[in-house]
């Protein structure tokens, strides 16, 4: 089936992660969908709140050890049957998430996503275990704190990047980002406030992980340094060393510095404001 063909072609594309990202999403979607609609026909719930149970983050300590999986699943999964809960995020972490992956390259947007994911996450425990307003008993399902980490994140990179809006016109990524944050933030008093909160950490975190790589630490390590250690050990061709000589010369450092010029340069003067050269060297740096 040419479906299938496209979807493997995609998945075999290097420096695709935002693509894979969303069609992982969109995968784990239709399942829930069929196992939702499924229970529906049987006249058994139990089948669709099983597999549902299975991926949102519980709110209780207890139940989440029990269930340590669901740190991750849970930005993996969305509400059934309603598909307007993964369209607006699928939307946002699509628009988003090119700019992340053509300024920083693949590795760092999944960094964004998977870690952005799990300290919200983190937050949305803490609060409805800890702050007397938001403990009631609950579940979180969604991306959007992970979508959140990459809007944020792509606004601090780039805050002068425009989207040019229908009926609007040109509009700076930045304002967009502080709409999405504006949004979360108001939603904290109302019935999905421990979601809210969940976003507005995503959002924090994204602002952090950008900041702190443009002063040299990239927080991805923390996700990539034990998986390439694990795939050294099982994947030959990741064991074969290459040597070279170092001239002296500081090239590293020189490239690291033309790096961070450019990232200041987009700062200030947004994507747009790059020649030709920046861009490739800003490209092949994305990829290392």
């Amino acid at each position: 089936m040419d479906i299938v063909n496209d979807i493997k072609e995609q998945f075999q594309k290097p420096n695709n992660a935002l693509i894979k990202i969303i069609l992982i999403n969109l995968f784990i979607y239709l399942i829930d969908c069929i196992l939702f609609i499924t229970s529906e026909w049987s006249r058994n719930p139990f089948i669709f709140e099983w597999v549902y149970g299975e991926q949102a983050l519980p709110s209780d300590w207890n139940a989440f050890f029990h269930h340590p999986w669901t740190a991750i699943t849970y930005f993996f999964s969305h509400q059934i049957p309603l598909p307007f809960h993964i369209l607006f995020n699928m939307m946002g972490l699509y628009w988003f998430g090119y700019i992340v992956q053509d300024l920083v390259g693949s590795r760092r947007l999944i960094s964004l996503y998977v870690l952005g994911g799990l300290v919200a996450g983190l937050i949305y425990m803490l609060v409805i275990n800890y702050i007397p307003y938001f403990q009631h008993p609950g579940t979180l399902i969604g991306a959007s704190g992970s979508v959140l980490a990459i809007v944020v994140g792509a606004a601090t990179i780039s805050p002068s990047y425009r989207f040019h809006l229908i009926l609007i016109g040109p509009v700076k990524i930045s304002y967009l980002a502080l709409v999405y944050v504006f949004l979360s933030y108001i939603g904290t008093v109302g019935d999905n406030a421990g979601g809210n909160i969940a976003h507005l950490g995503g959002a924090l975190f994204g602002f952090i992980f950008i900041t702190l790589l443009r002063q040299g630490t990239d927080l991805g390590k923390l996700l990539f340094t034990p998986w390439n250690l694990i795939r050294g050990i099982f994947d030959k061709s990741a064991r074969i060393k290459v040597s070279y000589k170092n001239n002296g010369n500081g090239s590293g450092k020189l490239q690291q510095a033309e790096i961070d010029a450019i990232l200041d340069k987009i700062h200030k003067s947004g994507y747009e404001s790059l020649n030709k050269e920046e861009k490739r060297k800003l490209f092949d740096a994305s990829k290392q």
